[in-house]
């Protein structure tokens, strides 16, 4: 997890789960940083994120990568920044704000499950794929949720078409991220 460190961005909370060498990580992750703003080497704030994400790992390997994108069009920089680290055992949810339909695209034997949506919150709209409720949380540290959420979803068939990326970047939609606050 300390790998990751440099890539995190507004975080929530990282911290251990109770069976040793799991560590858990909910905030954002950096996809592509912001320009230098000075001379000391600063830089402004990142160009995209993956937004609410939800990060597990198992020593030094990546078991849960989950997070939303506004756009496909950013996976290829997710990629850049996680994609050595997909391997099979990995598990990738990623909920994605441009496509109409969900799809399945393999990478480094380990499925990317891409799921529609422009409104919503991931950890709320993963419990819910999952049929996980409040309940099934209770006494648990933040940590092991997550743990919990990736046991579920070692199971979980989504039921989606594989499409290669390359197909699925040519079929996105104009969809913008749906926001809804106090006013």
């Amino acid at each position: 997890m300390d790998r990751y460190e440099s890539l995190f961005f507004n975080a929530n909370f990282k911290e251990a789960a109770s069976e040793a060498g799991w560590v858990a990580y909910r905030g954002e992750l950096i996809l592509k940083e912001g320009e230098v703003a000075d001379a000391q080497g600063r830089r402004k704030p990142p160009v995209e994120v993956l937004k609410q994400a939800i990060l597990l790992t198992a020593g030094d390997e990546l078991k849960l990568l989950v997070g939303s994108i506004d756009e496909l069009q950013f996976f290829p920089a997710l990629m850049d920044k996680y994609g050595a680290d997909i391997k099979p055992g990995s598990l990738v949810v990623l909920y994605t704000v441009n496509i109409d339909n969900p799809f399945v695209y393999t990478v480094n034997g380990a499925p990317v499950v891409f799921i529609p949506m422009v409104q919503g919150m991931v950890w709320t709209e993963l419990c819910e794929v999952l049929g996980l409720e409040k309940g099934d949380f209770k006494g648990m540290g933040a940590a092991d949720k997550v743990v919990k959420v990736y046991e579920e979803l070692k199971s979980h068939d989504f039921k989606c078409p594989e499409v290669a990326i390359e197909e699925a970047l040519r079929k996105t939609n104009a969809n913008k991220r749906e926001n809804h606050g106090a006013i």
